[in-house]
């Protein structure tokens, strides 16, 4: 979008207007197409859409809807891609994202440090149908490049890790992959779309789980792809609408709506997030504090040049290990505890038992994932009373 002068809106511009479009009546808010098919005036015409069908022309919602392309373009915008795809999940998004591209033969190299889900995909699914995947520590820029090779199809990592908060250098990754010819495909939920500059810095698709900060409310699932308008429309959207990963109507409603305030409470959850981390980092019952935002992360200047801030995370590892962990998080009173991220509630886990129980203890303690780690999604409260929450939790300790 762009004003009569030419000049593009702002970020925050776009999260409120970006992609609108509006039916005959003229409404204030996105209206909700909840139909799962289209109509056409003759036999003809259902011929020539069914051939090509028009920019606002749809033939049935698993491949395409009103509400969910105002969302898909409103995402692009944001993120400062040409396109994107809309999914019924953050795990169809990166999932589509890569089973879309690749086959057998093909080779992928992946950062080590991911969700389980998303190791998933990789150890299983993609080896089952003959991909090669290659595991390499995301942060040390020569193991990607020993890794990369001629036939390197992809590469894939969280572009902040979960729950470890480590960051792989975009711009120095996609500088490396894109000498072999590789797609750099970037799961972003970390990093949020609020502070991401991932395609301007060289990824070539960006994926969201939009259940966390774009919705951020708890509400519904859903996940995106964006990249360019020739990869989106001629490799993801046949796979997708295919296989059937599509978002809802009513997802993409919900999503829309979130985004006119994701903005907001992302950096009013930061905010918190580096109070916390603050209290945290000298805590005599803490042996480990991990916040990018903070000067003793290892990488803090990486964050500062490629996301300005720190995020909405923080992680901490309680002396006394899982049982410690346990007490901690059963005396929170203000934060909850449940497996997401990225909402208006805190929220807090404990990975070992949760997000990455399917790794072997091996595997766990490989990617710096100890029985006392607690990871903490910091929500829109007052910062103070969540800083005072797990104070008194970890007097429990």
């Amino acid at each position: 979008m762009t004003i009569d002068n030419g000049q593009p809106f702002g970020k925050a511009t776009n999260l409120v207007h970006g992609g609108t479009k509006r039916s005959q009546w003229g409404e204030v808010s996105e209206a909700i197409f909840l139909t799962q098919g289209f109509v056409y005036d003759t036999a003809e015409a259902a011929e020539a859409r069914f051939l090509k069908a028009g920019e606002d022309e749809f033939i049935y919602a698993r491949y395409g809807n009103p509400t969910v392309a105002m969302f898909e373009e409103r995402m692009a915008l944001l993120e400062g891609a040409e396109d994107g795809f809309a999914c019924a999940s953050g795990m169809a998004a990166v999932n589509g994202a890569l089973t879309s591209m690749l086959k057998a033969g093909d080779h992928v190299v992946s950062a080590r440090a991911l969700f389980g889900s998303c190791l998933y995909i990789l150890e299983d699914v993609l080896t089952r149908y003959g991909v090669e995947v290659t595991f390499v520590d995301g942060a040390d820029l020569a193991q990607w490049e020993a890794a990369l090779r001629p036939e390197t199809k992809a590469v894939f990592f969280e572009s902040m890790s979960n729950p470890t908060l480590e960051l792989v250098d975009i711009e120095a990754v996609a500088a490396l992959a894109h000498k072999v010819g590789a797609t750099v495909v970037v799961d972003n939920v970390f990093s949020t779309p609020v502070y991401s500059k991932a395609i301007a810095q060289g990824a070539d698709l960006v994926v969201y789980s939009t259940t966390k900060h774009v919705d951020g409310q708890g509400r519904c699932l859903g996940g995106v792809i964006l990249g360019t308008r020739e990869h989106i429309r001629g490799v993801v959207e046949p796979y997708m609408k295919h296989t059937g990963g599509s978002m809802s109507p009513f997802n993409a409603w919900i999503m829309l709506k979130g985004l006119e305030t994701v903005g907001l409470r992302v950096r009013a959850q930061t905010e918190g997030a580096v109070a916390l981390a603050e209290a945290l980092a000298d805590h005599p019952k803490v042996s480990r504090m991990i916040y990018p935002g903070h000067a003793s992360h290892p990488q803090h200047a990486l964050v500062q040049r490629q996301l300005g801030a720190g995020g909405t995370l923080v992680s901490f590892e309680v002396v006394g290990g899982k049982e410690a962990a346990f007490r901690l998080l059963n005396a929170l009173q203000i934060v909850i505890i449940s497996n997401n991220l990225g909402d208006a509630k805190s929220i807090a886990t404990h990975p070992a038992t949760t997000t990455h129980q399917r790794l072997k203890p091996e595997q766990r303690a490989s990617l710096g994932i100890g029985d006392g780690m607690i990871r903490l999604s910091v929500g829109i409260e007052d910062p103070a009373d969540i800083v005072r929450d797990v104070k008194q939790a970890l007097d429990v300790v």
